[in-house]
Formats: structure tokens, C-alpha cells, sequence
């Protein structure tokens, strides 16, 4: 198959790893050269880590590298099958770029988005052929996240989708589809644990150390909340929240924290900033949390129901199924369980419960259970058992 990638950034330059390492012939194009020059520079570097660490040996980096090609004209990506763009989150540009690319490529070629959270039915929109567009969405780092989210458009043929699924899976990554909503699975079902970790923050219940040791310790999250945003950058998981919140029509749930807004706003974006929600300049210490079992279990509840909470609305409104909901959280963030098995775990009635506790002391819509687990509660049925 011969795969074109439009933009050579680090989320470009992962899948062109992953469509070169299952021997497609791939394109990767940017109308920089310098940065094309780095992708190829950082793949080099890459795989001679892959090889020190014994993963590949030096005849596989070899065909790996002659698998990708760096081209600086759009016109080069004409004899794709398929193309995959991973440019800037503005979806004037990105319609831009695919309706220039239709005038390339053949008619049975596929044109995939990356977005995490735009409209695929937008962008297909930008095509004479818009059947033939659909969002196929990696996670960072592409070449080791298992989880791609594909995304059929209401414009996405049968035909299409089959295909993409087919050739993600071929591609040895777990394929979770998903309906095209703000967020699609990931970026919807997770914004709980920024947004409440930060409402537990304003509240002055607890520090953000203490947040994110509760998360980790009674929750098993690899990373806290706010270690995870200075990872991800303040700016860019602030975007993403302000995206979800207004394509929701302004949904409660998903209210943006003027925390975040200022952290950016200031410029402490994180670890490539230097500063975010802690500091990462060279000899700082990070703040020790209070470690108080009883508060931590109390916030890592608080912030587990409201994301279980979220799976069970995105079930409700047939967003994904169960199975690629669950799979969806596990392989994409790495979260220690499914959020529908790990309810099913808690309790249903529990987890009603303590929402509508949340519900009564707040008064607040962003705290509303979810119709389908109240339902279940009702009639104590189980998401898996």
C-alpha cells in the first residue's frame, strides 16, 4: 500500500514509522523542508535507540527508512491509497489542504484527518468525493500507543470504513471505532479527570501534589492530572477542553477551569515551558502532597464517578460500544482499568449514588447521572457481567 502523510511533525513522523514498519511505501510531506530534515534526523535517532535496546536489529532499520520517503509537494502523494493528515487543529486549513490534495489523488483514494476533536463531517465536506473521507486518529506517541480511534463521517462510505479498519488493524493497532461527536471516545471520556481535579483544586480541598498522589495512589492512574497536562502542554489540553465544551453547546460537564486558562495564558505551559503546575527549571524540587489516605480516597472518588459517569452517557448515545469504550481508555491513556468494568466493579448503585450526592450539594448540571446508569441501577444490570 503506499501511504501518504501530510505534515512531518512528531504525530506525522510516528505514523509514517508505523505505516513504513508494516512495509507500506510511504510519503511523508511538509512544505518545510527543515522539517522534514528533523523528522528524518529523529527517525534515525529512533530506531537506533529500537536497536540498542534490542527491539530491531540493523537490517529492519534499514528497511524501515527506505520505506519512507520526504517529498515537499502535495502533487508527490498521487499514487496514494491512503493519506493521513496531522497538521494544526484549525479546520479551515486542514479543508483547505484536502480540497488541493482531491486534485492529486485517484478516486479510490482514501483522505483521513488525525483531528482529535473537529468535525470529520466538516472536512469531508471540503471534497468532491466526500464519501471517501474519515478520521483515523493515533494517539502520542503513534508508533507506541496500541489505541487508533477511526471515525466515520455521516458522508463515510461502508466501503471506506471497512478498509481503514482493515488496514489500522493490519497495522498492528487495537482499532476502536467511534461516532463523529466533539472528542469522538478519548478526548469526550477523559475530561473529567482534568476538569474535576481542577474544581478540586479551586475549591481549596486539596493542592495539586496531593491531586495527583491521590490519583495515582488509590486510583493506579500511571500519572496524576496535572503532571499529565505539564506533559500534554496547558495550551494544548486547554484547546481541547474550550473545543469539547463549545461543540457541546456549552455542556456543564465540560467547563473549561479558569486555572487552566491562566497557567496558559501566563505561559506555564508544562514541561516545554519550563513551568506549568510545577517547576521543571534545573534544580527545582517538586512540592511533597499531603499524604492523607482519607482525603485521596475521597478526591480519587469524586473524580472516578465523573468519569465512569462519562463512559456511560458516551454508551448511551451510542457513541462506541462497551468493548471499544473500555478499549478506548486503556490503550489510549493508559488508564489502569475500563471505566465501564471498573463501575461494574464499584457497584452501578454506588456510583448513582455518589453522583447524586454531588448533584444535591452542587446543584450543578455538570453533575447529572447518566440516564443509562441510573436505568441499570434500576434494574441491577451490569456493563459486562
Amino acid at each position: 500500500m503506499n501511504v501518504g502523510i501530510i505534515g512531518s511533525g512528531t504525530m506525522g513522523s510516528g505514523i509514517a514509522q508505523v505505516a513504513a514498519t508494516a512495509s507500506c511505501k510511504v510519503k511523508l510531506y511538509d512544505t518545510n523542508q527543515d522539517a522534514l530534515d528533523k523528522a528524518k534526523a529523529a527517525l534515525e535517532k529512533i530506531l537506533n535507540r529500537l536497536i540498542e535496546k534490542g527491539r530491531i536489529d540493523a537490517d529492519e532499520k534499514v528497511r524501515i527508512q527506505s520505506n519512507i520517503a520526504y517529498v515537499d509537494s502535495l502533487k508527490d502523494l498521487s499514487d496514494s491509497n491512503l493519506t493521513i493528515e496531522a497538521i494544526i487543529e484549525n479546520l479551515d486549513i486542514k479543508k483547505k489542504v484536502f480540497s488541493e490534495l482531491e486534485n492529486y489523488v485517484a478516486n479510490d483514494c482514501i483522505i483521513a484527518s488525525n483531528t482529535s476533536s473537529l468535525s470529520i463531517a466538516s472536512i469531508a465536506a471540503s471534497l468532491q468525493k466526500p464519501e471517501r473521507c474519515v478520521g483515523i486518529h493515533f494517539f502520542n506517541p503513534a508508533p507506541l500507543m496500541k489505541l487508533v480511534e477511526v471515525i466515520p463521517a455521516i458522508q463515510t462510505s461502508e466501503a471506506v470504513l471497512q478498509k481503514s479498519i482493515e488496514t489500522i488493524s493490519d497495522w498492528k493497532k487495537i482499532v476502536a471505532v467511534a461516532k463523529d461527536t466533539p472528542g469522538f471516545i478519548v478526548n469526550r471520556v477523559a475530561r473529567p479527570f482534568y476538569g474535576e481535579a481542577l474544581r478540586i483544586y479551586e475549591e481549596g480541598i486539596a493542592d495539586f501534589a496531593t491531586i495527583d498522589w491521590s490519583l495515582k495512589t488509590i486510583g493506579g492512574f500511571r500519572m496524576g492530572p496535572f503532571e499529565l497536562m505539564d506533559f500534554i502542554g496547558n495550551d494544548v489540553n486547554y484547546t481541547v477542553t474550550e473545543t469539547v465544551f463549545t461543540a457541546f453547546y456549552f455542556d456543564p460537564r465540560y467547563k473549561p477551569a479558569f486555572t487552566q486558562k491562566r497557567f496558559s495564558e501566563a505561559g506555564y505551559l508544562g514541561r516545554k515551558s519550563g513551568k506549568g503546575y510545577y517547576d521543571y527549571s534545573e534544580g527545582a524540587t517538586k512540592p511533597s502532597p499531603t499524604e492523607d489516605k482519607g482525603l485521596a480516597e475521597k478526591i480519587c472518588n469524586r473524580v472516578l464517578v465523573m468519569l465512569i459517569n462519562e463512559a456511560a452517557d458516551a454508551l448511551f448515545l451510542n457513541i462506541a460500544s462497551a468493548e471499544d469504550i473500555d478499549n478506548a481508555m486503556t490503550k489510549g491513556v493508559n488508564y489502569p482499568k475500563g471505566l465501564l468494568a471498573w463501575a461494574d466493579e464499584i457497584g452501578i448503585d454506588k456510583c448513582v449514588n455518589a453522583l447524586d450526592r454531588l448533584y444535591d450539594e452542587y446543584h450543578e448540571d455538570r453533575y447529572r447521572c447518566s440516564p443509562l446508569l441510573r436505568k441499570m441501577s434500576r434494574e441491577h444490570k451490569t456493563f459486562f457481567k
